[in-house]
């Protein structure tokens, strides 16, 4: 009997951790303007609940949604593409993709930079697995850049470029308002032509009974998202 209480007590600790942490997986798009302010808001309204944010690709995200693994996932689509089954889908954000660059970047001078003068310089792509990884081969169709790098993630590719090994493609909501582009080490300009748009989402998984914790993040996100739309107009 002492065992069987002492097991109890144990399962019940771990139920009131976990229902004191939100995990949410991230593919590292809107960090400055939209994650990094939600997460202050929840943390004042939720001071003893833990969030824990997980770096991760698109397919890592949802696979761990499914298994209950991550509470909410911000993850990129392009427009068109299909949602995954078993996930509720909320736009959170709606962006154009520009070319990210250091301000003495010869492409800096254009105020749109078409795919030909994209290929002139080094092109720091993001690594396969990730929308922005799809949506530039999808545009160079099959051309190649003077030279490339292959990298993890928008944040890795901005410090990338503003330590001058070369350019990148983002959307502009990974950029805009970024420390980087505020203290003038990088700075944008849009694709030419018609690029499709690229969607910032937020899923979770369809349960008949969601945490309360993460019922509330997920309302301060698109709060939040909301109030980005309304700057943007």
């Amino acid at each position: 009997m002492l065992e069987a209480v002492d097991r109890l007590r144990a399962a019940a600790g771990e139920q009131h951790r976990i229902s004191r942490m939100v995990r949410v997986g991230t593919v590292n798009a809107a960090t400055v303007p939209l994650l990094v302010p939600v997460v202050r808001t929840f943390r004042t309204a939720h001071p003893l609940t833990q969030v824990e944010v997980v770096g991760a690709q698109q397919t890592e995200i949802q696979r761990a949604l499914a298994e209950g693994a991550f509470d909410l996932g911000l993850v990129n689509h392009l427009e068109g593409d299909d949602i995954p089954a078993g996930v509720d889908c909320t736009r959170l954000l709606r962006g154009r993709p520009v070319v990210c660059m250091r301000p003495d970047s010869p492409l800096a001078s254009r105020r749109v930079v078409t795919l030909p003068e994209l290929l002139t310089q080094p092109l720091i792509a993001m690594r396969s697995g990730y929308v922005m990884h799809r949506l530039v081969h999808r545009l160079l169709g099959g051309a190649v850049p003077a030279f490339s790098y292959s990298t993890d993630g928008a944040e890795m590719g901005k410090l990338m470029v503003a330590e001058g090994l070369g350019v990148t493609v983002l959307p502009d909501f990974s950029v805009v308002g970024d420390p980087l582009q505020r203290i003038g080490t990088i700075t944008h300009r849009p694709l030419a032509g018609d690029v499709p748009r690229v969607l910032l989402t937020l899923q979770r998984r369809k349960a008949d009974s969601v945490p309360q914790a993460a019922q509330d993040l997920h309302e301060v996100f698109v709060r939040r998202a909301r109030e980005l739309d309304g700057a943007a107009c």
